[in-house]
């Protein structure tokens, strides 16, 4: 499974730095062209609930292989796109299983241990994706720049397949327990749990504040800290790096106390982004941070988590809008540092803002748990 996240990270921002040579190659604009990107994040937001309930009674393997399944075929058909309206149509496709296939294979992950190694089992999963960032996206950027865009998904599609091959070997049928036994009826009653609501608000606001300064690291750096091009790779390095490590340390956090690694990740996160911003200016002191940032990655578990614990018997639908809630930080976070930068607070603000939203996600985190406790009390 971590094999197969490692394919759906790298296919998820294979395009970033590609997408001038798309643009050219479609006849299109860069900014049209960027719309490639919104659509698969829109395929995540869409096909993260939908197949979760649609699929609700499908056994978890099973589901778990049509949903590499659906990876692979999209991919192979966008190395093959003969227009842009096709290619966004088909990244929009590719982009429907990856939330679901995310919170499917956190729950079997997490089914297949004792449940003091939870949050190391989930890690585990997310592992593939944090790895993406180090290995697998400078891999299919060098080979997008090498041999074009449509290689890249050649590549991708053939890191899926290799993962559809070692699931179907693999990957055992793991019992679900009847009292989580899922139905449609039952994943919706997740919606009328206060404890879910207030557990994906706190990821989507409170990731947000990873997303606003790593969304602008180049703009800073180039123009604030003022390196030359070549010290980008070194900084995205580190950051991957950092999301690596960020994911392995939390875990074990998480097997603590999952409320525990919410609060700790969420007061670093605040702490690391106004680092940024203090920083800025050092090149020798921003890179640190900027390594350290990217540990913000262990809120992931940990919010899948405590999903896991708060949904009780709707546990697949609260998982996949775990990663409604991340598309939504990431979305928002973008937003509210390019808002400050244009309202000329200057580009190294994007930590203030980043470091008010990680806050805003501690605050609501905090009063949805004394609102737990106090419900239990009575």
């Amino acid at each position: 499974m971590a094999v197969a996240t490692f394919a759906i990270g790298t296919g998820e921002f294979a395009l970033m730095a590609l997408l001038p040579g798309v643009a050219r190659s479609l006849g299109v604009g860069v900014p049209v062209a960027g719309h490639v990107i919104s659509a698969y994040a829109l395929g995540v937001v869409v096909g993260a609930p939908l197949v979760t309930l649609f699929a609700a009674r499908m056994p978890r393997r099973r589901l778990l292989l049509v949903l590499q399944a659906v990876f692979v075929a999209g991919n192979a058909g966008c190395a093959l796109a003969p227009g842009y309206g096709t290619l966004v149509a088909l990244r929009f496709l590719t982009g429907v299983p990856h939330g679901a296939f995310y919170a499917v294979a956190a729950l079997v992950a997490a089914a297949m241990v004792p449940p003091a190694r939870r949050g190391r089992a989930v890690a585990g999963v997310f592992s593939g994706l944090t790895i993406a960032h180090v290995v697998g996206v400078p891999l299919v950027t060098w080979v997008g720049e090498a041999l074009g865009w449509r290689a890249v998904y050649g590549l991708v599609t053939l890191m899926g397949l290799i993962a559809f091959g070692l699931m179907a070997r693999s990957l055992p049928q793991v019992p679900v327990d009847p009292a989580h036994a899922s139905s449609v009826r039952r994943e919706l009653g997740a919606l009328g749990r206060p404890q879910v609501w207030l557990t994906l608000a706190t990821g989507a606001v409170g990731f947000g504040g990873m997303f606003c300064v790593g969304t602008y690291l180049s703009t800073v750096l180039l123009g604030v800290t003022g390196v030359s091009a070549d010290v980008l790779p070194v900084a995205q390095m580190l950051w991957g790096l950092g999301m690596v490590a960020g994911n392995m340390a939390g875990a074990r956090l998480v097997d603590v106390s999952p409320v525990l690694a919410i609060i700790v990740t969420l007061v670093a996160s605040t702490l690391m982004s106004c680092l940024f911003a203090l920083c800025a200016g050092n090149v020798w002191l921003i890179l640190p941070v900027i390594g350290l940032t990217g540990c913000i990655i262990a809120l992931l578990p940990a919010l899948q988590t405590r999903l896991m614990d708060v949904a009780a018997g709707a546990q697949g639908l609260a998982a996949a809008l775990n990663h409604c809630a991340v598309n939504i930080a990431n979305a928002f976070g973008a937003w509210l540092g390019g808002a400050v930068i244009a309202a000329g607070y200057g580009a190294q603000s994007v930590g203030w803002a980043g470091a008010c939203l990680s806050a805003a996600g501690l605050g609501i985190f905090l009063i949805g748990l004394a609102g737990s406790r106090k419900a239990t009390c009575k």
